[in-house]
């Protein structure tokens, strides 16, 4: 039998189809960041609550959970290929709204190409991650996995760049004090400004989405080597069911997810409470993503050696420890913690992904794939309670105290019990 490290990662003749199927990590990570610091661009330019503001990553992650399990069904009958077609269209559709909805001055108008943006992220991870799994030897599929992940970093990065650069910088009521005190006049005037910068990027994104679908169109790809084997549906959520590995590692990725978004968007509510403007947080979040970026490449190496579960275990355990420094530790110290949470987290999803997925036949993972892509559910809920935990003493980051910390410290507590799930489902699989 083969050593595990003579197996190629990625055989000779998946070389291509894999990079096509890489360049989609990077397109969804780009859609990730540059949606998160508009949380707090909508806040300000609509005057939202915190609480009205995370309807923004409840209209983006909630379009991950509606719409993952019909792709998985849809992909039992239909190949890889044409879900993520399916995938890059809605992708589309959804950025390119975001042109009637500035014109309308909606919120729910935004919301809503969002939402339908997800479901092209749905149809993408369903179809992606497990068909990167499926090209090659299984017993390098999380490794695999984790090598197509790793350039979804690289996505996070230029997302934040274009937020960073090309919005937050732009945004006329981000350089006014007090911008709730002006007359309506001229909030009309700086809204109308400010939420067509918000659009340029979507707009164009969808364009730029338009052109990689061509290129799926004219490729040619692999098919399923199980693509003809078709069990029932029942039959396959039965045996679903009953994987406990599976079924725990479902709520692995709602916690991780979860953690995830909570860390990437409220960071710039943590650096609002110690005197950081929005456009200097971006600096610490891009440093988060760079920091991400390492992890992912430190991991993927680190899995030759060891054993996915325990390292999954280390790495929530380092993100307890990060995570409880930023909520007691206050100042620029737990700022900079919080960027290090970034390193724990950069493992989490693809390893859990693997390790659910892992005993399952192909034909189980493709339904399998739609549980894991729904739990990233997680990353809609956990922020809209942590946003309702940060306005517990009102509109502010700071207004009281609780367990001698600020409320938006305080709030950092969900992450942490996050991580200590992972940590035991990482325990439980090493074991």
């Amino acid at each position: 039998m083969k050593n595990i490290q003579s197996i190629p990662v990625v055989p000779k003749n998946m070389i291509l189809p894999f990079i096509l199927v890489t360049s989609l990590f990077a397109l969804w990570g780009f859609a990730n960041a540059v949606t998160d610091p508009m949380v707090q661009s909508f806040k300000k330019v609509l005057e939202l609550s915190n609480s009205q503001a995370a309807w923004v990553q409840m209209a983006f992650y909630g379009g991950y959970f509606c719409m993952a399990l019909p792709a998985a069904i849809f992909m039992r009958k239909y190949s890889y290929k044409v879900g993520i077609l399916i995938g890059l269209g809605l992708y589309a559709i959804g950025a390119l709204l975001f042109y009637p909805a500035a014109i309308t001055e909606k919120f729910w108008f935004f919301c809503l190409g969002l939402y339908i943006l997800t479901f092209g992220l749905a149809f993408l991870e369903t179809a992606a991650n497990p068909y990167a799994l499926a090209m090659g030897d299984k017993r390098t599929a999380t490794q695999r996995l984790n090598l197509a992940q790793a350039f979804n970093p690289l996505g996070l990065i230029a997302g934040l760049f274009v937020a960073q650069q090309f919005v937050m910088k732009r945004l006329q009521s981000d350089d006014i004090e007090n911008f709730s005190s002006l007359n309506e006049a001229s909030k009309l005037l700086v809204r109308t400004s400010d939420l067509m910068v918000i659009r340029s990027p979507y707009v164009i994104l969808g364009l730029v989405i338009t052109g990689v679908f061509v290129l799926f169109l004219v490729s040619r790809m692999p098919q399923s080597k199980e693509e003809g084997h078709m069990p029932k549906i029942r039959e396959t959520f039965h045996e679903l069911f009953k994987n406990r590995i599976y079924l725990f590692g479902v709520l692995a990725q709602i916690a991780h997810t979860g953690c995830l978004i909570m860390c990437w968007t409220y960071i710039y509510l943590y650096a609002e409470a110690i005197g950081i403007d929005s456009v200097a947080a971006g600096y610490f979040q891009m440093a988060a993503f760079v920091v991400f970026t390492l992890g992912r490449a430190v991991g993927t190496y680190l899995l030759k050696f060891v054993n996915s579960g325990t390292l999954l275990m280390v790495f929530a355990v380092m993100g307890v420890f990060f995570t409880g420094i930023a909520i007691f530790i206050t100042g620029i110290i737990g700022l900079y913690s919080l960027v290090c949470v970034s390193f724990c987290m950069s493992l989490m999803f693809p390893t859990i992904y693997g390790i659910a997925l892992g005993p399952l036949t192909e034909e189980q993972s493709k339904v399998g794939s739609a549980g894991l892509i729904m739990a990233i559910v997680g990353g809609a809920l956990m922020p809209k309670v942590q946003g309702t935990i940060i306005d517990i003493g009102g509109s502010g980051v700071s207004d009281i105290t609780i367990l001698g910390v600020s409320e938006v410290n305080f709030s950092f507590f969900l992450p942490l019990l996050c991580f200590l799930y992972i940590a035991m489902y990482g325990l439980k699989v090493s074991r």
